[in-house]
């Protein structure tokens, strides 16, 4: 059995590095429907559910300081990426048909949590504003909310199950549904002319400076110090019941990366690989603390993880109707919210290679707006419980 610090995260490091590289170079079809990160919770969860480790003070500590030290470097790193003025050149119906799918996920998740709160175990409301998080972004805005709300680390494989079944399922309908775009498109009466535009303009792949050594340097310093005045200057805004120390550090992050993602610092490669290498570490920490005997609700909860689809399918399919939207955007719009820019561009490119970079820079765009619709969300299923 573990029993101090350093063993401790050096095997959770090892765990991770393996996966990623494990799915790096066999390209194993399992990756697609699980990928490596989700992989990687179950595993360490299972690891500490086998009692490898033990909740020691050095080990207790160890946890705390990585976790919360390295969320906002991560942060940081994640939006970085985010140039907004590229995304801004997908044009308003194509940011439209985005936030469409962000909105009809929100109400979703609200629909869903006003109907069947009452059958969740008491706290499911910070589980599924987690979970919105990263339904309307990515895994980092998931974490960012789950640390925000406080989240017991415990209740995250819930998360993790919704997120990686229900989702795995939605990708498979959507390109499942790919050959019937044509007669999708005849009966809203969509206009195909915006994605031939889109797809000869666009181009996500320019620009990018290598990674190299004294950049990746440099931006784990500029990352590490964000984190710091990020602690630093949370404790003196003023904090309400939601507006906690932790979600005023997880604002901070988000905006100097939003700010940051505008400057020469958005062409530099070796965010990335940074940002990756905290947030898989981020993830086995939460899930080391983690128990499968913990997740009695485990089939409500991806039931519920369903209906949250269907709302937000049939709504997307009446604006659909109404707005004469083309099935490419509407698929790849809900993928960059649900999937991120882990499938957004793969759907993208089902339909066309030329459209990849519409798929990539939608799923930059949940990364900005995710955590600040996800924590929306979650205070309203917070108010829901109150009623």
């Amino acid at each position: 059995m573990i029993t101090t610090a350093f063993p401790y995260i050096a095997l959770l490091l090892f765990i991770a590095s393996m996966l990623v590289y494990v799915e790096a170079q066999t390209k194993a079809k399992l990756f697609e429907y699980l990928p490596a990160i989700v992989i990687l919770y179950f595993t360490v969860m299972t690891l500490s559910t086998l009692g490898v480790w033990s909740k020691t003070q050095e080990i207790n500590s160890a946890y705390k300081g990585f976790k919360s030290n390295l969320l906002p470097a991560m942060i940081f790193l994640l939006l970085l990426q985010s140039d907004i003025r590229t995304i801004l050149k997908l044009g308003k119906k194509i940011l439209l048909t985005f936030f469409l799918a962000s909105l009809s996920i929100s109400l979703g998740f609200i629909m869903m949590f006003a109907l069947m709160h009452s059958l969740f175990e008491d706290g499911a409301w910070k589980a599924f504003g987690a979970l919105s998080g990263s339904w309307m972004g990515g895994t980092g805005n998931m974490v960012a909310i789950q640390s925000a709300l406080e989240l017991p680390d415990s209740k995250m494989g819930y998360v993790l199950l919704i997120d990686s079944i229900d989702y795995a399922i939605w990708v498979m309908i959507l390109l499942a549904l790919v050959p019937l775009a044509k007669q999708f498109n005849q009966w809203t009466k969509a206009d195909g002319e915006l994605l031939e535009k889109l797809g000869s303009t666009l181009d996500t792949t320019q620009e990018k400076q290598p990674i190299d050594f004294p950049s990746l340097f440099m931006m784990l310093g500029l990352a590490l110090m964000v984190s710091v005045l990020a602690q630093q200057l949370a404790p003196l805004l003023p904090t309400t019941s939601f507006l906690t120390n932790t979600t005023w550090i997880v604002i901070f992050a988000t905006l100097a990366g939003i700010v940051a993602g505008v400057t020469p610092l958005s062409k530099i490669s070796s965010a990335q690989p940074l940002a990756n290498i905290m947030l898989y570490l981020i993830v086995a920490l939460i899930a080391s603390r983690a128990n499968f005997s913990e997740l009695s609700q485990a089939p409500l909860y991806i039931v519920a993880g369903f209906i949250i689809i269907v709302i937000h399918a049939t709504i997307m399919v009446l604006f659909a109707k109404v707005f004469r939207l083309d099935l490419f955007s509407l698929g790849v719009a809900s993928l960059a919210n649900i999937g991120g820019v882990a499938s957004a561009p793969i759907l993208a490119g089902a339909y066309h290679k030329a459209l990849i970079p519409v798929g990539v820079l939608m799923a930059m765009m949940g990364y900005i707006v995710g955590t600040f619709m996800g924590l929306g969300v979650a205070n309203i299923l917070h108010i829901l419980t109150t009623l």
